[in-house]
Formats: structure tokens, sequence, C-alpha cells
């Protein structure tokens, strides 16, 4: 009914219990679910929604990853520039004892 008409929250979204999953087919998608009533039809259903605090958790999540990631990439690039250096500097050294 919350698709076609009005609707109260008559309670916030709140994270579905073991027993909730595997009952109410709404908790599936998110794993949240709040509570509505209907104005016209004055029906109590359950509807999916999103946690504020698991879309924070998530955000922060792939923050954290990928910081490591660029900490990780940085490090290959400072000792992949300290090899090609130290290539150089001998190629030069070689070209220098040719002479």
């Amino acid at each position: 009914c919350w698709r076609v008409e009005d609707f109260v929250v008559a309670q916030e979204c709140t994270r579905c219990s073991s027993f909730q999953v595997k009952t109410i087919p709404q908790c599936s998608p998110t794993g949240f679910i709040e509570k509505i009533n209907c104005a016209t039809s004055k029906r109590d259903e359950f509807k999916s929604c999103r946690s504020a605090v698991m879309e924070a958790h998530v955000f922060w999540r792939f923050v954290g990853t990928m910081m490591c990631v660029a900490t990780v990439f940085a490090v290959l690039v400072v000792c992949r520039q300290r090899v090609l250096d130290r290539k150089a500097l001998e190629k030069v050294r070689k070209q220098i004892e040719s002479i």
C-alpha cells in the first residue's frame, strides 16, 4: 500500500532479527525494515529501508580500504623509482668507466 498511498512511519528503520529475516520477505534486500501505517487503507505493513548507521559503516570501510590500496601502490612506486634510479646511475658509471 505504501507505493500508491500516503503512509506514516510507525517504527523507525531497525535491523531485522534472525527470525524476522526468515519470516518477513522485506528483510532480505537490506536486512533492515520499518513499520508503516498506510493512511487510506489503515493497514500496517513492513517496508525495506536503508540504515544510516549501516551506510556510514560501509562508507568508512570503503574509505579505509582505498587508503590501504593507495598506500601499497605508493610504496610500490617509490621502490620502482629507486630501482630505476640505480639502473640509471649504473649505466652512467659504466659509460664514464669506458672513457
